[in-house]
C-alpha cells in the first residue's frame, strides 16, 4: 500500500527530528507503526500514536541534555 509520508515527515520535524532525514525516518516509522499493529492487534493509527510520543519524549530528552551515556568500554583480554 502507497502511502504520502510528507505529512508525516512534516510532523516528525515539528517533533525535532532533523529535517534532512525525515522522510527516511517517516518511512521507517511507517513500516515499524505497521508492524507494532499486525503483533498487538491495535490499529495502524494507534501504533503511530505510541511510536511519534516515543520519538518525541526521547527528542525532548536529547534536547535537555539527558540521555544515556554507555560506560567506557573495556578492552577485550588479550586485545592490545
Amino acid at each position: 500500500m502507497e502511502t504520502d509520508l510528507a505529512p508525516l515527515a512534516q510532523a516528525l520535524i515539528a517533533l525535532g527530528c532533523p529535517a534532512a532525514g525525515a522522510m527516511d525516518m517517516a518511512g521507517h516509522l511507517d513500516r515499524r507503526a505497521r508492524q507494532l499493529s499486525e503483533a498487538t492487534g491495535k490499529s495502524h493509527d494507534e501504533a503511530m500514536v505510541h511510536l511519534l510520543r516515543m520519538m518525541a519524549s526521547g527528542w525532548a530528552a536529547q534536547a535537555a541534555g539527558v540521555g544515556f551515556s554507555p560506560p567506557p568500554a573495556e578492552p577485550l583480554p588479550g586485545a592490545p
